[in-house]
């Protein structure tokens, strides 16, 4: 049988790496995606390619009906049961705190929180089951130590860190490990929108000199998910390249 894992939000930038990484690895990876189909078929393409297997899943992950069957239909195309989940797929903005509307708060709640809800509820009862599995949660450096005009964002990545820390106590019996992985400034598109200034200034803030990159937490995720992580589990891995330090 297969060792499966879903990896949401991950037609591109760190969601793409990380199916990447772990397809290499020997994961037969689920790419999760909402809007961005061609994307999506390019990403599990490439892992097909290179010899790994891959389908691509469209799915929001607000929407719990549709994470269940997407969980139910990669396990039926990729012949396993899925015992790694990497949440992954997020929204992100910013705006001032009181210029944030009702329909922004709920959808960052909705996918950022709610989403990582909806995909552990949907794996879990087979984890538990068979008392084993790895649950991997992308946070953020802004949900540590927060971050001025992207409030909602930040309240978002601070409660996945207390859902992994949270979790990880109460599955720990179960043997079920549940980790998470903070990014710094990561060089994605959703940092793009910022300017080079703006991305010069951010290297220049962060220790090591340059901005991190997707396959940099691809690698931290990795780790988490493998057996050399075996005895880890409540933590959070800050990958930032010594911004907050």
């Amino acid at each position: 049988m297969e060792r499966v894992a879903l990896v949401t939000g991950s037609s591109r930038g760190i969601g793409r790496a990380v199916a990447a990484e772990l397809a290499r690895e020997g994961w037969a990876v689920c790419v999760n995606y909402i809007q961005h189909q061609q994307a999506a078929e390019d990403a599990v393409r490439a892992i097909r390619d290179a010899g790994g297997r891959a389908v691509a899943v469209q799915a929001d992950v607000a929407d719990g009906a549709a994470v269940a069957e997407m969980v139910r239909r990669a396990e039926r195309e990729l012949g396993g049961h899925v015992s790694l989940l990497v949440n992954n797929a997020g929204v992100a903005g910013q705006a001032q705190f009181q210029d944030i509307t009702d329909e922004m708060w709920d959808r960052y709640l909705a996918v950022n929180l709610g989403g990582a809800r909806n995909t552990i509820r949907a794996v879990l009862p087979r984890m538990i089951s068979e008392k084993a599995g790895c649950i991997v949660n992308i946070s953020s450096i802004w949900g540590l130590r927060g971050a001025s005009c992207e409030v909602a964002y930040a309240c978002t990545k601070a409660a996945i860190i207390a859902l992994t820390r949270s979790l990880a106590a109460e599955l720990g019996p179960s043997h079920i490990r549940v980790n998470c992985v903070a990014p710094g400034v990561i060089n994605t598109d959703m940092v793009q929108v910022l300017g080079q200034e703006t991305l010069d200034d951010l290297a220049e803030q962060t220790p090591l000199g340059r901005l991190g990159t997707p396959e940099d937490i691809a690698h931290a995720v990795a780790f988490l998910a493998s057996d050399r992580a075996s005895f880890i589990t409540g933590q959070v891995l800050t990958a930032d390249g010594g911004f907050i330090v």
